[in-house]
This record gives structure tokens, sequence and C-alpha cells, in this order.
């Protein structure tokens, strides 16, 4: 028998980051307002408020890792700190009147689809409070579940350790022996600050990462100027940063042609160490673009000072004393700091979702592998929208452009919803496996997939979950209309009819 039950929430968006608050900004704007933010945090701000390492800051110009709807002529730097982003996202949930949308310190932990009352049932907190909702749309990033690597003992040391999103900022370096484990992008922001006040920094690195200058500077306060009180010219300025950064993805489409960039990696690590071993250490064995391209003018900088050293030998075991190597090596330490990324292909690997006939969604995923239709959808879960969902990440360009996208396709499905008179939508099997097939196979010939390295945009049978192949502006074309002909329309639940007594 069929629920008339009314949802507490229309919508429910999950997660005030850059995803979950743009998303949460446009339905506002397009007037639907009977929404409601679930947000783990005591504040917004997503990976920009989780991640305060020292040294941390975005690797996209700032003036495009904004969004197009509140561009920001103010930023300080090219490539701005993360207090600075963190505090544009504060100020534009406060720009767009969205904190009274926001339920901060509650955790979505299971969302499971109710087919006769056609709604999500969520709960918050591990059930503290529940929640019904028509729609939700998932809006956590990848980088938010800290990755650890699969070593013995690793509980078993007796001095401080931590993640660099969990840094322990009370846990005063100065003089102390510590070993980083890990040289991925967090790592390599980190490590030269680490290096100014530790006596021993020993670097445990597993893939040398190819690393660049970063290109940045302050922005003058005359060019501000001119960004505010100019029209366009910020716009204008935001188009040519993209256009700049789109050029890159033929390197990355097309790996011949990574030589180029791989030749200036090699030159500007020359420049910054002598030391022969060194520099043979890292100098990577795989194509550029493989892994994610880094950028940095202090990491190789810092890796070249006396009291910094790179160990590539595989770690053994950590013990309560320190690391012991696979070559029976054991040195002692009093921290160790884990660089060591996030679980990118597991996303939403902490909620339970259930969708129609009692499928679990982690269990579906490990199945058939992490995908979705278009990063967004999922068959079996109606309703349920994911923004930076599997394959729409980037190693070329700015994020916030594929979120833009995506926002538009989940406000036209709402509208498309609206028009053919679907309480839901769900996508049918066969449009996602042919979307994903084909994704795939465009895949198969770019460095993502044929680099020749293993790295975190692949899953555990080597599979690119992560990154979109190609470029942005294809995405955003494939994206920009809900494609209804590829989803069931679920009508509205209908009572079912009262037995007439006999």
């Amino acid at each position: 028998m069929y629920s008339t039950l009314t949802p507490d929430h229309d919508i429910v968006v999950v997660g005030s980051g850059f995803a979950g608050l743009g998303m949460a900004i446009r339905l506002q704007q397009e007037g639907r307002t009977d929404l409601l933010v679930l947000e783990q945090g005591d504040s917004v701000g997503g990976t920009w408020r989780d991640n305060d390492y020292p040294g941390c800051a975005c690797d996209v110009p700032s003036h495009l890792y904004s969004f197009s709807f509140a561009q920001n002529p103010d930023w300080s730097r090219t490539f701005s700190p993360q207090a600075e982003i963190r505090d544009y996202i504060e100020r534009t949930a406060d720009q767009f009147g969205m904190r009274e949308k926001i339920r901060f310190n509650s955790r979505l932990t299971a969302a499971t689809w109710d087919e006769d009352a056609r709604l999500w049932r969520l709960e918050v907190n591990g059930g503290e409070t529940t929640v019904t909702a028509r729609v939700v749309i998932g809006g956590l990033g990848p980088l938010n579940r800290p990755s650890y690597p699969k070593v013995a003992g690793r509980d078993d040391f007796a001095g401080t350790a931590f993640h660099s999103m969990h840094w322990d900022h009370d846990h005063d370096l100065r003089g102390k022996r510590v070993a980083v484990i890990g040289t991925g992008a967090s790592a390599i922001q980190f490590i030269p600050e680490v290096a100014k006040d530790a006596a021993a920094v020993d670097v445990y690195q597993r893939t040398a990462p190819w690393v660049l200058p970063k290109p940045d500077r302050p922005v003058r306060p005359r060019v501000r100027a001119l960004f505010r009180h100019v029209p366009g010219l910020l716009s204008a300025y935001r188009a040519w940063i993209y256009a700049r950064l789109e050029a890159r993805v033929i390197a990355f489409d097309h790996p011949r042609f990574a030589v180029f960039g791989e030749r200036l990696a090699r030159s500007y690590a020359a420049r910054k160490i002598q030391d022969p071993e060194l520099l043979e250490k890292v100098i990577p064995d795989y194509r550029m673009g493989c892994k994610r391209v880094l950028l940095s003018n202090n990491y190789l900088r810092a890796l070249a000072k006396d009291h910094v050293d790179v160990i590539t030998t595989g770690i053994d075991a950590i013990t309560p004393a320190g690391i012991r190597t696979a070559d029976g090596t054991e040195r002692a330490y009093d921290t160790i700091i884990y660089g060591t990324g996030f679980k990118v292909t597991e996303p939403y690997s902490e909620i339970a979702f259930t969708g129609r006939d009692g499928v679990d969604l982690a269990e579906k995923w490990t199945r058939e592998g992490t995908h979705a239709h278009k990063g967004a959808t999922i068959d079996g879960f109606p309703n349920l929208f994911l923004l930076v969902g599997p394959n729409t990440g980037l190693g070329h360009n700015s994020i916030i452009y594929m979120i833009e996208s995506q926002i538009t396709y989940v406000l036209d499905a709402l509208n498309q919803m609206d028009t053919r008179g679907a309480v839901a939508v769900d996508v049918t099997p066969a449009a996602i496996t042919a979307y994903n097939d084909e994704l795939q196979q465009r895949l198969a010939g770019t460095v993502w997939q044929s680099g020749g390295c293993a790295s975190y945009y692949q899953d555990e049978h080597g599979v690119n979950r992560a990154i979109w192949p190609g470029h942005t502006y294809t995405f955003r074309r494939l994206v920009r209309e809900f494609d209804t002909p590829n989803y069931e329309l679920i009508p509205a639940a209908v009572p079912a009819a009262t037995p007439v007594a006999g």
C-alpha cells in the first residue's frame, strides 16, 4: 500500500563545500527554497575547512577556482592559501543567505529509498535524528576521507602520529625527528614547512611525483581595483586562465606530447638539486600526468637541505620507536606525518545508501565498479544526484567548472520532473552501462589510464574511476540538458484503493 507521507524537505543537499554550497545557492535562486543542507562540521568550507596543514594552498589559479556567479576580485595571490579560500566560501554563504538552510554538526550516516512513499529516509548522526526528502544531492568531494598505508604496526608507534588532514597544530615540531610518509599534493606543500622547524626530516617516497614550478605571485592592489571597477575584466581574465589550462589536456589525451612537460620538469629539478643521487630519486619513471602533476617552488629545494633525506626503500613496519624498512634498517622518530592522500575511488563509502529492492550502494559499486551516469546518477537509486561523482575529476583545470556544469544538469532534471509530472527519476541500467563503456574506451589511450603508473585515479583493479577524459567543455555540453529518455519517470505515489465491505 502506498503512503501519502509528505517529506520534511523537498530537497536535501549533503555537504557545504564548493559543491554543496553552490548547489544550494542555485536551487534557492531557482525558487526551490524547500531545502536543507546537512553539514557534518560546525562551519562551511568542506575540503578547505578540513585541510589546514602548514603550506596548504590551491594549485589552480584562484580567479578560476571560484564560482562564476560569485567572482572575487580581491584574491591576494595567483594561487591563494587555504585560509583565504575558506574565507571566500564563508563570505559566499553569507552573501547568498545560506546559513539558515544549513544544519551544522549533522552527518548523514544512512539513506534508504522508500519505494512506496517515493522519498528518501535519512539518518543523521547514526540515527540521532531522521529526515525525509524527495531528492538527495550529494555534495561531498573526494578529499575528505583520509587514506592510510596498509603497513603493519601503524598503531604501535609510541610518538605522535597524524594525517595531514588531521594536523596536530598543538604538536611542536621544533627539534623533532620527523618521518613523512608520502609525496603527494599535500605532502609537497607541508614538507618545506616541516623542514623549517624539525631537526631531521625523512621523506618516505614510494613513487616520485612530476613537479613543475608554480607561477605564484601577489596580485597588486591596482590590479585588484581594476577587477572591481572595470565591467567584464574579471570574467575575461577567468576565460583566459580557463583557455590556458584547457590547452594542457592535449598532453594527457595524447601521452606522446607529455615529453615536453617532462623536459621542463627535469630541467627544473636539475636547477634545484645538485646531488646526482637525490636527483635520480626525484625524477619519475612514468609519463607525466599518470599521477597528479604537482606545482611547487620550494619542495625540491627543501629535499636538498642537509637535514632532509629521501628514502625510497619500502616500509616493512611501523615500530614503537619508528619505522623499519624492507632492508631491515630501523630509524627512530618523534613524529610520523601521513601525507598519503584520500580514498578518491571510494566516494560515499561512509554513508549506507540503500536503493530500490534493498540494494546497498557500496556492495553494488564493489561488484560493478564505482561508476555513475554522467558522474551524477546511479541505476536503482532514484532521485539521488551526485556532484563531483565518479569520473568527473580533473588533472588539468578547475573542478569548480565541472561542479557548475553538473549543477545545471540537476536543475534541469528537477524541472523536467515538474514538467512531466514525475515525482522521481531513475537512470536505466542500459544507459549507465553504455555511458561508462564509452567513457572507459575514451580513457584507454590517455595518460591517466596507460601512463605506466598506479595512481589514486584508479581502483584496485587498475580502472580509472576518478578522471574525466578530455576537454571540460565537452563535459559541459554533455550535461547542459537532462537526458530524460535515459531515465524511468516515476509517478507520484497513489494510495491503494480501500477494499469495499461486502
